[in-house]
């Protein structure tokens, strides 16, 4: 077991050197399933990752926070197996299997010794197609649930990113909580997650990603082992949403000596032709980077805030650009007009020769280092093929961000960029603040 232990340590950190080519392979299983792999057979371990489109948006009319219990409930127990025991044979296998679920997807990631693959795999099938949702579990899942839904509703940045997408996206489900209210939980049943367990996992919708110890014919039969017996459709998907968000602010009251700010506007869709522009262009005006004009001008000059950051959020269904600061009550005002005003001063003069440069070699040297490990890879593949990305994608990312010019950072800047509808959402108690009529 100890050797178990140290080979499944030093493959969680196995990171593929900066510059390395990740060398993709597409599989198709027998039963018509496909996967991008990524052979290393330097130590007996893979991560396997899956993703079921769909996620949480799948939630029933009133039925809000059931996809998101259902997958809570995957690890709970399955076939002949209760919570304890599942737990008690996943560590007897030394195997990881986590569930996670999002807006657009419900993720599966596992990692497995070769030598207990085929044990590893049996296990995850009877999460997938045998839960038990057995009704202890279904009430002490819940508790979680709710607890965490009452303890976000104190939450001044859950509160402000709550209100936000309210004001973005209406009456779809993109407006509401994953998790739920305390309310439609509460009243949540196991007939409620059977339903919402066959709404998501089913065939029409998976996307696979595979990388470490196993070969392209031992993908492609574990595929149709672990997914071949699942429903061949799932629910229809939601419509895409309408983004809808006015010029102003939204101030929600809150007792805090610092009021949390979103800011946001309509964003730009990752299949559009400007898109690796705007993500250039958002790297000078407020991406990660302690050199972006926001923080400069947020953060350094004027020791308003200790960060500021902004973000394009490209779901399924929308698309939005999205930003955050913080600041003491009585100085939040003056952050939100300089960042207005650097939104409006990207838009008409658009980005220096000198930051552009700098953006390119940031994205592109940070880029490698994404790649730090097989669960991380397997990601990344699924992530590509969820955007319809090609498969050699990761080769000519940098080239693509490479070939942005000053002229379309400005073009895109003039066409993207909408400082007087960008909109604040502020919590705190804000000097100088009101929310505008509009709201």
């Amino acid at each position: 077991m100890i050797r178990f232990v140290m080979m499944f340590c030093a493959a969680l950190f196995l990171a593929v050197p900066a510059g390395a080519a990740v060398e993709i392979k597409e599989v198709e299983s027998p039963g018509g399933l496909k996967a991008w792999l990524v052979e290393d057979h330097s130590i007996p371990f893979a991560a396997l990752e899956i993703r079921f489109r769909g996620g949480a948006s799948l939630d029933l009319p009133g039925k809000r926070g059931a996809v998101s219990l259902m997958t809570y409930l995957l690890e709970e127990g399955a076939a002949d197996k209760d919570a304890r025991a599942f737990a008690r044979a996943a560590e007897e296998l030394a195997t990881t299997l986590s569930f996670d679920i999002g807006d657009d997807a419900l993720s599966v990631s596992a990692r497995f010794l070769t030598e207990n693959r085929d044990a590893s795999v049996a296990l995850l099938r009877s999460a997938l197609l045998e839960p038990r949702f057995d009704e202890d579990a279904i009430e002490r899942v819940r508790g979680q649930v709710i607890s965490g839904i009452r303890s976000d509703a104190k939450d001044p940045n859950d509160i402000a990113g709550r209100t936000m997408d309210q004001i973005a996206f209406g009456d779809h489900p993109y407006a509401t909580s994953p998790d739920g209210t305390v309310e439609s939980v509460a009243a949540l049943t196991r007939d409620d997650l059977i339903a919402a367990h066959g709404a998501v996992l089913a065939r029409d919708r998976i996307y696979i990603g595979a990388v470490g110890d196993i070969t392209e014919e031992e993908l492609a039969a574990l595929m149709d082992t672990l997914l071949g017996d699942l429903p061949e459709a799932g629910a229809p998907m939601p419509e895409r949403a309408e983004v809808s968000i006015p010029g102003g602010v939204t101030v929600v009251p809150f007792d805090t000596p610092q009021s949390v700010a979103l800011f946001g506007q309509p964003g730009i869709a990752q299949d559009d032709p400007d898109y690796f522009t705007a993500i250039v262009l958002n790297q000078v005006l407020g991406g990660g980077s302690f050199e972006s004009r926001l923080m400069t001008e947020v953060r350094e000059k004027r020791g308003l805030t200790y960060g500021v950051y902004s973000y394009l959020v490209p779901k399924d269904l929308a698309e939005v650009y999205f930003g955050s600061v913080s600041s003491a009550n009585d100085r939040i005002a003056e952050a939100i007009d300089v960042i207005r005003d650097e939104w409006r001063k990207a838009a008409t003069e658009g980005v220096t020769a000198e930051e552009l440069a700098d953006a390119k070699t940031y994205m592109t040297g940070a880029y490698p280092l994404r790649f730090d490990g097989n669960g991380p890879i397997a990601r990344i593949m699924v992530g590509m093929q969820m955007l319809g990305l090609p498969v050699d994608y990761i080769a000519t990312r940098n080239d693509r961000v490479e070939a942005v010019t000053l002229e379309d950072a400005k073009r895109v800047a003039g066409e993207l960029l909408d400082p007087d509808g960008l909109h604040f959402v502020v919590v705190g108690q804000p000097v100088g603040l009101e929310s505008t009529p509009a709201n």
